[in-house]
């Protein structure tokens, strides 16, 4: 909201400097954005008399003037067509500054001196459009300055409105809070308007036919109305707070608008068939132009403005093109009404028109300033284009909006704001912004009649805060919060989830945030088997789109939709997870949520650069990283099974992930039928991990273990195997092995061909042995590792080679 300060000196007296009101403006609540200052800076252009026009020897459109400032005459070369020899102009001297950063200089125009400009009202910032130069008053002294002369010196104040303060979206509502803050009457405008004899009532009529959606309508006629431009007062004044001038009828609407706070209408009474005003909703797809010439198809929950047959506004928001005020307009029905706010607000976002008169409806409009804002207007209207008002008002108010009493306690006013006021104190506050107090039925207690300009105190909490705000928030005494900080072991699960995301984020993933829900064929692009339970998913009742229709049973559709929009990207080296839950059907209840984490990886291995290799991501990468996390959680004795792998990985690279016969996940590479699906045309290789399943087999977190002080002893054997032995059982079998000093085991190496019988393999362990205590002697080793390979031979039919 935009005021400036002469205008609200129109309706409270006051004597804050600019600066200072600007302050208290913001510690009442309304925080100013902006102070200017207009004709700021600008005393240097002056008021002076053409003392000659003449021609430019050289140029056809340019003129030669003879500029008289009242100490001296100077030579100025002008191109503007207006002006004659003894005109009073605005002359910007050499050395000024016009708005925009354009400084004034001496120059040479077509071989002629120029020793300044001639201004323009857009020159100096007083008008959007200008025809000519400025021409001013004769009885205007030479030299003075331009603005000190008009009086047109003032400041403008810009102020960042929160949604809940429409009272303040006019003039007379910020000067009712400038009125409290000095203890000053607010002095409302009280027009008077000299009604013809002719009735209102006998030219036109006015029909509410939803009263839910406009409980008042009223309506003014003036006649023998001549449309031309306003007076320059008007236009200033809207342009100082960011309004076009129209012509002297629409602008005073606007006026009004900006001064009272309450949107307005005039209609062409010519193109109103019937002569007649019925508001109602619109009919289901019809057509309506409104004043920027955009059509709109109407629904029929969009409330109109119609004559006696169609329609000729959209209430609340914008008039029709088909009955908009012209130049030949001569008879004006005036409209001042109250709508409902969250029909306006449905209206204006669904058909994307946000105006001025939608933003103070949608807020809530003051139901109880109709009549003056219309009797103000109309008074206008008639003295600025010559009319005649109809004698009578329309005022059609059938359901009269009942006025909200609140009780207010002067314990919970101490007990909220903790400062020392008395019931007098707070009554005298509340009534300084228009509220009507009166004693209520405790000794302790008042009550409070909210005026309709404040739709937004609704609760007693809501008048405390008015309390709060005009005792000063400067003088309300500082205090610091107290509590207590208690140190709380995170639960299980949430541990568990924390070292997940870690130690994924540090194998090099990024996580991937998406959507809970997707399309119903989702989960058909995986060729998951019909009997599925991930088949089974939950429906959203009002879904936002058919792309967003069910929870997701699976976070894999999400991710290589990821994938595959990065790749058209161009984005080709990928590394992305998912922790998050998956909501499956169970019986007896909606669904089961699951928390799960998926990842995926594909491109290169290493980031691309002249010493990195050009290796491509494989299954054994995502392996590591699996390893990498059952370690972090500390769950153990976990085994890969190549046995029936999930339908959308690849069934030769791929395995699932067991603890004995718990299920903890699965992975392997992307099967190519599903690549194809998400328009992915690279390998993808994937890991899917139950992390409900693994939370309930994790161990506790490792204890310290320290260093040992003492060199370990490596003893190295190469196995000869079949071929259908695992590495795993081998690794199995030294991990169960009760022989002392074992550190560690590793498989190095795996050989087949030359000197390897048919159907054999050579596996070669490495295993490390040494004590915290002493170190190792050549027996003590010989002896527990010839009881290791005895025990893998024993059981896996090996040999030494």
């Amino acid at each position: 909201m935009i005021v400036t300060y002469n205008w609200l000196k129109e309706f409270v007296d006051f004597d804050y400097s600019p600066e200072d009101l600007c302050h208290r403006l913001t510690m009442a609540g309304l925080e100013v954005d902006a102070l200017e200052e207009i004709g700021g800076g600008l005393d240097s252009v002056v008021v002076a008399k053409l003392e000659s026009v003449e021609k430019h020897p050289d140029a056809d459109k340019l003129t030669v003037c003879q500029v008289n400032n009242g100490t001296e005459t100077v030579q100025v070369v002008c191109g503007a067509p207006n002006h004659k020899t003894g005109d009073i102009v605005a002359f910007a001297q050499v050395g000024s500054v016009l708005p925009g950063d354009f400084k004034i200089k001496k120059s040479k125009i077509r071989g002629q001196v120029s020793m300044g400009m001639l201004c323009s009202g857009k020159e100096l910032a007083l008008s959007e459009e200008s025809a000519g130069i400025m021409i001013l008053p004769q009885d205007l002294k030479l030299g003075q300055p331009v603005f000190d002369a008009l009086e047109l010196k003032d400041f403008m104040i810009e102020i960042g409105l929160t949604p809940n303060r429409p009272d303040c979206l006019s003039v007379v509502g910020v000067a009712r809070e400038v009125a409290a803050m000095c203890d000053q009457k607010l002095k409302l405008p009280k027009p008077e308007i000299a009604e013809s004899a002719e009735k209102i009532d006998d030219q036109t009529s006015v029909t509410i036919e939803d009263a839910e959606y406009c409980p008042r309508y009223a309506a003014r006629m003036i006649k023998g109305v001549k449309i031309g431009p306003s007076p320059d007062w008007m236009v200033r004044r809207l342009e100082a707070v960011g309004m076009r001038s129209i012509n002297n009828v629409v602008d005073v609407t606007n006026y009004i608008m900006m001064e009272l706070g309450h949107p307005m209408h005039a209609f062409d009474f010519r193109f109103l068939e019937e002569g007649r005003i019925v508001v109602k909703r619109a009919q289901q797809g019809e057509k309506f132009t409104t004043l920027d010439d955009q059509e709109h198809e109407m629904i029929a929950e969009d409330l109109m403005i119609c004559d006696g047959k169609k329609p000729v506004a959209m209430a609340g928001v914008m008039g029709g093109l088909n009955s908009e005020v012209q130049d030949d307009t001569e008879n004006i029905l005036l409209e001042a009404a109250y709508f409902k706010p969250t029909a306006i607000r449905r209206t204006s976002k669904r058909h994307g028109l946000h105006t001025e008169s939608s933003h103070r409806f949608e807020r809530g409009a003051d139901i109880d300033m109709i009549p003056v804002a219309l009797d103000r207007a109309a008074s206008l209207i008639a003295e600025l284009g010559q009319g005649e008002v109809l004698a009578g008002v329309i005022d059609n108010y059938p359901q009269p909006l009942q006025t909200p009493v609140l009780d207010l306690n002067l314990s919970k006013v101490q007990a909220l704001l903790d400062i020392p006021v008395d019931l007098q104190t707070v009554q005298v506050l509340l009534e300084s912004i228009g509220l009507q107090v009166e004693d209520g039925s405790a000794a302790d207690q008042l009550k409070v009649t909210v005026p309709s300009f404040r739709p937004d105190i609704e609760r007693e909490v809501d008048l405390i805060e008015e309390v709060a705000r005009l005792y000063g928030y400067d003088d309300i005494p500082v205090t610091m919060p107290v509590g207590t900080v208690d140190a709380v072991v995170p639960p299980k699960r949430q541990q568990v989830q924390n070292m997940l995301r870690n130690t994924i984020v540090s194998c090099g993933f990024s996580e991937a945030m998406n959507y809970s829900f997707y399309g119903t064929d989702a989960i058909q692009k995986l060729g998951v088997a019909e009997d599925d339970p991930r088949r089974q998913q939950v429906k959203i009742l009002n879904p936002l789109s058919e792309d967003q229709a069910v929870m997701r049973t699976s976070l894999v559709p999400s991710l290589l939709e990821t994938v595959s929009r990065n790749l058209a990207y161009r984005s080709t080296d990928l590394r992305l997870f998912e922790l998050r839950p998956v909501f499956l059907p169970q019986e007896g209840q909606t669904c089961n949520e699951r928390l799960t984490l998926t990842a995926v990886a594909c491109g290169r291995r290493q980031p691309e650069g002249w010493a990195q290799g050009a290796d491509q991501v494989d299954f054994y990468d995502l392996k590591g990283v699996v390893e990498e996390l059952l370690g972090a959680i500390n769950v153990s004795d976990v085994t890969f099974s190549v046995d029936t792998p999930e339908p959308y990985l690849h069934p030769g690279k791929s395995c699932h992930l067991l603890q004995k016969k718990k299920q903890l996940g699965s992975i392997g590479e992307v099967h190519p039928q599903v690549l194809a699906a998400f328009d992915i045309d690279q390998p993808v290789f994937l890991l899917e991990l139950d992390v409900e399943a693994m939370l309930e087999v994790s161990g506790e977190y490792s204890k310290f273990k320290p260093l040992s002080r003492f060199p370990d002893v490596i003893r190295d054997s190469a196995l000869l195997l079949d071929e259908s032995v695992s590495a795993a059982e081998v690794m199995d079998i030294i991990n169960r092995t009760k022989v002392k000093y074992i550190e560690n085991a590793v498989l190095f190496d795996l050989y087949t061909g030359k000197g390897i019988p048919e159907g054999k393999k050579s596996l070669a362990v490495r295993v490390r042995y040494r004590d915290l205590e002493k170190t190792l002697t050549d027996d003590e080793v010989v002896k527990g590792h010839n009881k290791l390979i005895k025990s893998i031979c024993h059981q896996l039919g090996a040999e030494i080679r």
